[in-house]
């Protein structure tokens, strides 16, 4: 059985990484594979990816923190805190391994519900981008079977004009025809997004009258809103009718009412619709014509802003009603614009390997052949890792490609193909140059804003290489019979061996510090160990202090169990990167039952220290 683990707790430092070491070794006993996810301080590591998803038998999720658990619907998952997967790891696993684990669904939880409905734009994009991803097949292949057809001629489908040619004509038509289908599918997939079949079928006569009213790409996707909602207020308010009257209902009066409420109130206001679709239409022409240069600027911002996302779409779709009303020149700016991010990696990592780890830099090389067939979203990983700095740099560099395509009245009949269209381009080498300029400038700035990149092995030495300011254990701050039996004398005592050795040199803050970690949860995780710990101001030098019990402590422990071994960590704020790896390390450790066991049986500090410091 293989199972998938997801740990994290507020702070992200040892209940994550308890959590993750209980699961493994739980599972080893039991029998079954896993992989588990960490959530800490230092960011998610060993991430699930769709392939651990799809092959999982089941999921268990022990955080106290916000995970993505919609990535796991339809699949059993096991939802708990993170206290739960360190100290009942075993039981957890055996209640996937006897099936008792519930199917998580689609459903999202009222507080996921609420904070969407925050977000009502999303899900117009949401919306709007179905009907354009469902679009956009017909607008390439019309656009370049009819820029195609102009080999032969730019009157070559009139049967007048010298030109002429058949082939060329069937072509155009061809063309022409899906082309003609781009407003009424974007307006009924839409519609469909929003309301289902019922939504569909609305839209896509909602969409045919824009397109033959002159309503147009803005007529069109008001008709798929307008379907969409009508839709679904239709069905819903026919919940009531008896089961025997569904057929009747999906076939007839569902289709009937949206059918004639979209068709009508799209006829009564197509004439305004078409107007202000033209009055948008002119402007761009307007500002085409009067000022290249900020339209190229809008475009190559548009284009760059997601890579492939809304914003791009909105320009790429803009583009393509103009071309199919015989404007080349707006097209030329967006393809240019678009074609530009990919590239600006791809150079890159050309011209400077050392801003790219070696798996960057292969996939970054590939950015040749996306940039060039104009699939912008080649650049998405690059810019996502870094997205405050590298998002503007693509806009410049889009901007820049744009720009000079306007200024040097460059026409794109086609569009979508990229290099592979150049032939019907016609200054194909002054556009290539315009894109590789932007290209280049992109590049060249993305190189200025990006450190050098380590090979495993510098990491590896460099890690080797950071020292550590003092021994982490030290007999001084060991004891081995603790006086106190309550949490908080306890925390009294243990601090007070850390501030006669010098670790702090301010009990008061570091307490605080210390009593504000334990009220997000508790740091005793079961098995007789507790691990307070605090990044403090007051901390000179990092340390662990140990304390053992043989009384035991009442420590607010997991099923109230008494804690008998205490590792109290002072955190520098200065060696914060070194003191993450070293909690998660010193957690991981304390799992072993033998080095507990182990621990209980030294006589002597210098043994105790021998023994943390050797594991």
């Amino acid at each position: 059985m293989r199972i998938l683990g997801v740990t994290g707790c507020p702070t992200g430092i040892a209940h994550t990484f308890m959590a993750e070491k209980a699961l493994k070794v739980a599972a080893k006993k039991l029998g079954c594979e896993i992989k588990v996810e960490t959530n800490g301080a230092i960011g998610v590591e060993h991430p699930l990816t769709e392939e651990d998803i799809l092959g999982a038998d089941a999921v268990i999720v022990a955080s106290d923190k916000s995970v993505d658990l919609d990535r796991f619907n339809g699949k059993p998952v096991l939802v708990v805190s993170v206290s739960q997967g360190v100290s009942k790891a075993e039981e957890l696993i055996q209640t996937c391994l006897e099936g008792n684990v519930p199917v998580r669904g689609g459903v999202r939880s009222t507080n996921e519900r609420k904070q969407k409905n925050l977000h009502g734009v999303h899900q117009i994009y949401t919306h709007l981008m179905n009907g354009v991803s469902h679009m956009l097949p017909f607008v390439v292949a019309g656009g370049v079977l009819t820029a195609i057809s102009f080999l032969w001629g730019i009157y070559s489908f009139d049967p007048a004009s010298e030109q002429y040619n058949r082939i060329a004509a069937l072509l155009k038509s061809v063309g022409g025809y899906s082309m003609g289908l781009m407003v009424p599918v974007l307006s009924a997939f839409i519609a469909q997004s929003i309301g289902g079949r019922p939504g569909l079928i609305a839209g896509m006569v909602g969409g045919m009258i824009a397109a033959n009213t002159d309503s147009g790409f803005l007529g069109g996707i008001i008709a798929g809103f307008l379907a969409g909602y009508l839709a679904l207020f239709v069905v819903q308010a026919l919940k009531g009718l008896p089961r025997q009257l569904e057929g009747l209902k999906s076939i007839f009066i569902v289709p009937i009412v949206t059918v004639g409420g979209v068709g009508i109130i799209m006829m009564l206001f197509s004439q305004p619709c078409a107007a202000l679709n033209q009055f948008m239409m002119t402007g761009l022409s307007k500002i085409q014509n009067t000022s290249p240069v900020l339209l190229g600027i809008v475009i190559g911002c548009m284009s760059a802003f997601d890579m492939g996302g809304p914003v791009n779409k909105a320009a790429y779709v803009t583009g393509t009603v103009l071309l199919s009303q015989g404007n080349a020149f707006f097209m030329a700016g967006v393809s240019a614009a678009c074609i530009t991010p990919p590239l600006v990696f791809a150079i890159a990592a050309t011209l400077k390997k050392n801003r790219f780890s070696k798996e960057d830099r292969t996939a970054a090389l590939i950015n040749y052949i996306l940039g060039s067939t104009h699939i912008t979203e080649g650049a998405i990983p690059f810019a996502a890792k870094n997205p405050l700095k590298v998002i503007p740099i693509l806009m410049v560099g889009s901007s820049i490609s744009a720009v000079a395509t306007y200024l040097l009245k460059i026409e794109v009949p086609a569009p979508h193909g990229g290099f592979l269209i150049l032939g019907l381009v016609n200054k194909p080498i002054a556009w290539v140059a315009c894109i590789l300029l932007g290209s280049f400038i992109g590049a060249f700035l993305y190189l200025m804003v990006t450190p050098v990149v380590l090979s495993e092995e510098e990491n590896a030495e460099k890690a080797g290489s950071l020292p550590l300011p003092e021994p982490m254990y030290r007999e001084e701050i060991v004891c081995l019979s603790l006086k106190k039996t309550q949490k908080e004398e306890v925390i009294d005592e243990m601090i007070q061996m850390l501030y006669t050795d010098g670790v702090i040199n301010d009990r008061a803050a570091f307490k605080k510090d210390i009593l504000e970690r334990e009220s997000i949860s508790s740091t005793a995780f079961g098995g007789g160990i507790a691990i307070p710990h605090a990044k403090s101001k007051s901390v000179i030098r990092s340390g662990v202090a140990v304390g053992l019990s043989k009384r035991g402590i009442v420590f607010d422990s997991v099923d109230r169990e008494p804690v008998s071994a205490v590792f109290m960590i002072a955190a520098s704020e200065k060696e914060e990167e070194i003191h993450l790896k070293l909690l998660s390390e010193l957690s991981q450790k304390l799992m072993e039952p033998a080095l507990y066991e182990r621990l209980k049986k030294c006589t002597s500090k210098k043994e105790v220290v021998k023994l943390l410091s050797q594991e």
